[in-house]
């Protein structure tokens, strides 16, 4: 669903629900995004992305993984492509839909306001939750600049308040390396935006330990 004006955000109840595939599971996994999500600035061309799906156990599951990020994408952008571009490859036999989302930097780029970035990706959530897919958020990540860092903080809230409103798990990538050394050398390495091995590694932590493998109901 969509709501057309913007700072509407009514509360929603889904027409549909999500639902582990009974039997042999065959999992699509969708990263769909901006080019944090592409892995731009990684020597080794990884990201976090393949990272995680690298370090993602899956015996006995049927997963299949795909890397829609985009360089320059906003919210916006995101928001009219992820499901043409997503159901190409949720295609037979996928029998489990998961969708993780990815974006932020763009939008405060583009000069857009927190509440149409709010509401952008609650659109998502809700068409993917209304079509039985499963979602998962992960935040935007700080720069080397205060004045872009003091703005993503807010979006970082927004967005986290988004997805506790829809029971998603959100990974704050913010906070936990705004003031990390590590993640500032990189950066200062390289664009002031993107990270390079390290970085991507420090990101791929933060999903990873942020009940992945439980969402994707890989615990057992």
């Amino acid at each position: 669903m969509t709501y057309p004006h913007e700072g509407s955000e009514p509360d929603f109840s889904p027409s549909a629900s999500f639902q582990v595939a009974e039997g042999n599971r065959h999992v699509g996994l969708c990263f769909v995004g901006d080019s944090f999500v592409a892995g731009l600035g990684d020597p080794k061309a990884l990201g976090w992305v393949s990272r995680v799906v690298a370090r993602t156990p899956h015996a006995g599951v049927d997963l299949a993984s795909y890397n829609l990020g985009v360089r320059g994408q906003s919210s916006t952008d995101v928001l009219g492509r992820w499901q043409q571009e997503a159901e190409l490859r949720w295609a037979h036999p996928v029998n489990e839909r998961r969708l993780v989302i990815g974006f932020g930097l763009n939008d405060i780029a583009q000069g857009m306001t927190t509440a149409r970035s709010r509401l952008n990706l609650a659109n998502i959530l809700d068409d993917a939750s209304s079509a039985a897919i499963s979602t998962y958020v992960v935040g935007p990540a700080p720069t080397v600049d205060p004045e872009t860092n003091d703005r993503l903080q807010v979006l970082v809230d927004a967005q986290a308040d988004v997805c506790s409103r829809r029971g998603v798990t959100y990974v704050d990538c913010f906070r936990p390396l705004l003031g990390h050394d590590q993640w500032h050398a990189d950066l200062a390495s390289g664009d002031g935006i993107h990270p390079g091995q390290a970085g991507y590694g420090l990101i791929a932590w933060l999903v990873l330990h942020a009940g992945w493998q439980s969402w994707l109901r890989l615990d057992s």
